[in-house]
């Protein structure tokens, strides 16, 4: 079975200009080796495809393959993410995570926070605005948290990014409207702990690898430069008890709820009352076999990154009636010792 890898290798776009915050969501080549050998060694020859030009390219000169994996996060737009499904439902090829319609409303956080609103599921308080003049307009209840409406790795968010009163929450977004040049989202601060829930299926399938809390050393923002710095700013754990129960039962809603496919991400923070509460969803997380958080989750919870790849293409395969072979089952059943 022959399996297209679409990626975006984060070395061109700094080869083309720009910086290291604009790339922050990019791939090294280090990820891309680490996913065609898994992929290899479960039995698919593998092609590389590279980023959404090189797949317009193949794909107007009859390129063939059964089955796309496809982690392209895109560089431009708030429908950045969305293209390379685009692309591939229009050419009729099946491809791994979520579809087009998913992909752009989990990337707008206050589309999505709407959708999870009208799900009944706890979202804490929040306000997408376009403008300073809107911002004069809403009641904004401090302290509050203001970031990019459309952006992923901690990208617009640094210890300033919690405001505690109206002169604080203008000069930040004053800064973040001239840097990202797209709408902010003002909400709720939730002050409690912050984990991540790693998900992999589809539906009624999907199910939960754990949930691991991030633990921070001094900050208490996951942040960009805390995200490029996470070996010396952050620990990591698996949570367990109640606050596992909670928070594993709400992240499945939300992805069940949203229609996430195959695997990913369900971030969540606990609010004044102790309450899980819905940050974002990632259903096109990141994939770096050592520094991205659902592979290191997974490695806390006895999953080796062969397995994670094996258990989300089952997923994929299955949703898309191909037979999975057996080599795949076995390798989702193996743990990482």
């Amino acid at each position: 079975m022959k399996i297209g890898l679409t990626y975006d290798l984060r070395e061109e776009y700094l080869k083309a200009g720009l910086t290291m915050e604009q790339t922050a969501e990019l791939d090294k080549p280090e990820t891309i080796d680490a996913l065609a050998i898994a992929l290899e060694e479960l039995g698919f020859e593998v092609e590389r495809i590279g980023n959404a030009g090189n797949l317009v390219q193949a794909l107007s000169n009859n390129k063939k393959w059964d089955l796309v994996f496809n982690i392209c996060e895109g560089i431009y737009g708030p429908g950045r993410e969305s293209l390379v499904p685009c692309l591939l439902d229009y050419y009729r090829v099946p491809f791994v995570f979520s579809d087009p319609a998913v992909l752009a409303i989990s990337l707008h956080k206050g589309f999505c926070k709407r959708v999870v609103r009208d799900l009944g599921l706890p979202t804490g308080w929040f306000q997408t605005i376009k403008s300073l003049t809107e911002l004069m307009n809403i009641p904004v209840r401090f302290p509050a948290f203001v970031k990019p409406v459309s952006e992923g790795t901690g990208k617009g968010i640094s210890q300033k990014s919690m405001v505690t009163c109206q002169q604080e929450l203008q000069s930040l977004c004053a800064e973040l409207f001239t840097r990202f040049n797209q709408p902010l989202i003002v909400e709720e601060f939730l002050p409690g702990k912050e984990v991540t829930v790693g998900i992999v299926g589809s539906g009624a399938q999907a199910a939960e690898i754990g949930v691991m809390e991030v633990i921070f050393h001094q900050e208490n923002i996951y942040s960009y430069s805390v995200k490029e710095n996470y070996e010396e700013e952050v620990e990591y754990g698996l949570v367990s008890g109640e606050i596992r129960d909670q928070a594993i039962d709400l992240a499945l809603k939300i992805w069940r709820g949203l229609g996430c496919l195959d695997g990913g991400r369900v971030d969540l923070r606990q609010d004044k009352q102790g309450r899980m509460t819905f940050i974002e969803v990632n259903p096109l997380a990141g994939l770096n076999p050592i520094h991205s958080d659902l592979p290191i989750l997974g490695r806390l919870a006895g999953w080796s990154f062969k397995k994670l790849i094996a258990v989300i293409i089952m997923s994929a395969l299955s949703r898309h009636g191909f037979e999975i072979p057996e080599k795949i089952r076995i390798n989702s059943l193996e743990s990482a010792n």
